[in-house]
């Protein structure tokens, strides 16, 4: 085993770790530790399972916990209601109960799946995260946040709910297409537009060798992601204040995932574009620099992600899809713009021509 970061969630009693490094999976106690019961459900999906289920199982031998297993479907497009319920089907047809840990075995739709049958099976059981692709390592699997989506708007069913531990093992991303990768680092990115200016000029820097997925960078690029995010949930679990900033780019991006069909522009490919619509919109009000656009689409573009909203959506399109919005308050859209590099605001004080103009032209 390679540990090569360890963070807290700092949540009281309800604090937990976060475990960065290569070959983790290996580290039998690193999940036996946290499953609270004498029994276990993994859930993964037909594309994950293959791959690293026979290490999750081979942990649980090990330690005598009883277990089962979900395959799920892979794909944006799963990420439903009845997909919960396939996972409630099994917890309830092999006699689980409140002791039951479920395991999270996939990415941010697996994450985001199991969470929240986790967070409804007898009103809430224990479950573990093991997120196997960038996006989940650096964001969906931190912070509880669990939901699926609905036809007509992205994660508008769901709960907050927090694992036992995060376990991300960067010997998951060997398998990881291009595109995937590609598609988290977009929430990478985030991090430094909202927060961290100095870490935006490091990802500049390494920008390269992070794409040819060098170990130790990657390794460097989640720890700063998950601290960063740890951070905020501890202030703001709920999403009642400032948390509300880890969404850049994010209303922008699940109008176009919704209106391109759930699974056609994956999650990161979304918010990519969403964020320079945020940049765009924040450079009209002359909040920053037309320097801090230029180089934030440069650094997507590096990062082979769509700068660029797809062409047949209209501004009304847009419009329409944000006013169900979760950060809609009282019929009036709130955005995360940027005050400048590095920091990021949520207000509903913005022009509407203004909007208009990026809707039309980015």
């Amino acid at each position: 085993m390679n540990l090569k970061h360890q963070l807290n969630v700092d949540l009281a009693d309800r604090s937990y770790p976060i475990f960065i490094g290569h070959n983790l999976l290996q580290q039998h106690n690193l999940i036996t530790d946290y499953i609270k019961g004498s029994s276990a459900v993994i859930v993964s999906n037909t594309t994950v399972a293959p791959l690293y289920l026979d290490q999750i199982t081979a942990a649980l031998n090990s330690a005598n916990i009883r277990f089962d297993t979900v395959i799920l479907q892979d794909g944006e497009q799963f990420k439903t209601l009845a997909t919960v319920e396939q996972i409630i089907d099994t917890l309830i047809e092999n006699r689980h109960d409140r002791k039951t840990t479920l395991i999270a075995l996939g990415g941010g739709v697996v994450g985001d799946i199991t969470g929240f049958a986790a967070a409804i099976y007898q009103r809430g059981i224990n479950f573990i995260q093991v997120p196997t692709t960038l996006l989940s390592q650096v964001d969906s699997s931190v912070g509880g946040k669990t939901g699926v989506n609905h036809p007509l708007g992205k994660n508008m069913i769901g709960a907050f709910h927090q694992p036992q531990c995060v376990i991300a093992d960067t010997q998951t991303l060997a398998t990881l297409p291009d595109r995937e990768l590609s598609a988290g680092m977009a929430e990478v990115i985030k991090y430094g537009l909202i927060h961290d200016a100095d870490f935006f000029h490091w990802l500049e820097k390494n920008i390269s060798q992070l794409m040819q997925r060098d170990t130790n960078l990657l390794s460097e690029a989640i720890h700063v992601s998950c601290k960063t995010k740890a951070d905020i949930v501890a202030i703001d679990e709920k999403e009642s204040g400032i948390r509300a900033i880890l969404n850049l780019g994010h209303t922008f991006g699940h109008a176009i995932e919704s209106a391109m069909g759930y699974g056609n522009w994956l999650h990161g490919e979304a918010v990519a574009t969403g964020m320079v619509m945020a940049v765009d919109l924040s450079e009209r009000h002359q909040w920053i620099d037309d320097q801090v656009k230029s180089r934030t689409v440069e650094l997507l573009s590096k990062a082979n992600l769509p700068v660029k909203s797809p062409g047949e959506m209209s501004p009304q399109q847009f419009m329409n899809i944000m006013a169900i919005d979760k950060k809609v308050d009282q019929g009036v859209i709130k955005l995360v713009l940027l005050e400048k590099l590095g920091k990021a605001l949520i207000t509903a004080d913005y022009q509407a021509d203004l909007l208009q103009q990026t809707l039309k032209e980015c």
